[in-house]
């Protein structure tokens, strides 16, 4: 016997979040009014922007401030549209349906964030136009069932150009039905503030810690791959805040992520010690 389960949770690739608890952002420009503006007029959003610059978090807040629950997905190379959708399952001597993350968020009217969206197969990505138009609809093949996305679904992807740009990319056709808001690492006040608040250390350690993030940023023009996110600054500060030495936590925090080159890792090596001598 078949029996579809068309409010089945989301599988392990997102499961909706809600959350009392404010996440902690500072924005940087209009993100704030752009967003909840394209969510009150059901527009899809494309946030672009390097790694650790903050898009997650800034999606968290979103849906905090609008009171919708968070269904998130990793994407990746084998990321299949029935991973997105849904598929049927074997359970005991039954079959039954199990909705996919895309398929549960337009279910309960959420925030559907798919992160690094390029990583996935360009055949899966097409299943996102339907609910990113005026149809709002998702097509369920193999259960024959449409579904009319809820009010308050909204469709969020983000990726980083910079390093995907020669790698992968999305088709036009895609692009144009979302919204873009670019993003890039916060100004130097603003990443004072933020390493102070996440990483309960104090200023002059931010200050410091910001000026050789800034430094190490500069070696993008020397080969480095990856700029140092704030995310990585975060970590060293916590690094830091539990009593890990200043100079071994920015080797371990800061240098040692970002390239296994000799030479990239002794030029980094060496503006820590000039930047905490």
């Amino acid at each position: 016997m078949t029996t579809p389960a068309p409010t089945a949770p989301a599988t392990q690739l997102g499961a909706a979040q809600t959350s009392g608890a404010e996440p902690y952002y500072i924005a940087s420009d209009d993100e704030v009014a752009v967003f909840e503006q394209c969510h009150a007029h059901q527009l899809a959003v494309m946030l672009k922007g390097p790694t650790g610059c903050g898009k997650t978090r800034f999606v968290e807040y979103m849906a905090w401030r609008l009171g919708r629950p968070l269904i998130t997905v990793s994407c990746h190379d084998d990321l299949t549209a029935s991973d997105l959708i849904g598929r049927f399952l074997i359970h005991h001597n039954d079959t039954i349906w199990q909705d996919g993350p895309l398929a549960t968020a337009a279910r309960l009217g959420a925030i559907c964030y798919l992160d690094e969206v390029v990583e996935a197969r360009q055949d899966t990505v097409v299943v996102l136009h339907s609910l990113t138009d005026y149809r709002r609809t998702l097509s369920l093949e193999k259960t024959g069932e449409l579904i009319h996305a809820a009010p308050g679904f909204q469709l969020v992807v983000s990726y980083n150009p910079g390093y995907q740009r020669m790698l992968k990319d999305m088709k036009p056709s895609t692009r144009q039905r979302f919204v873009a808001l670019d993003f890039d690492f916060p100004p130097r006040e603003r990443e004072i503030e933020i390493l102070m608040h996440e990483g309960a250390i104090d200023s002059g350690t931010a200050s410091t810690l910001v000026s050789l993030a800034h430094s190490l940023r500069s070696l993008k023009d020397r080969g480095l791959a990856e700029a140092p996110s704030t995310r990585l600054l975060v970590a060293t500060a916590r690094l830091i805040n539990g009593g890990v030495p200043l100079r071994r936590a920015c080797y371990v925090g800061l240098v040692a992520p970002l390239s296994d080159d000799d030479s990239l890792v002794g030029a980094m090596r060496d503006l820590v010690n000039l930047s905490f001598a």
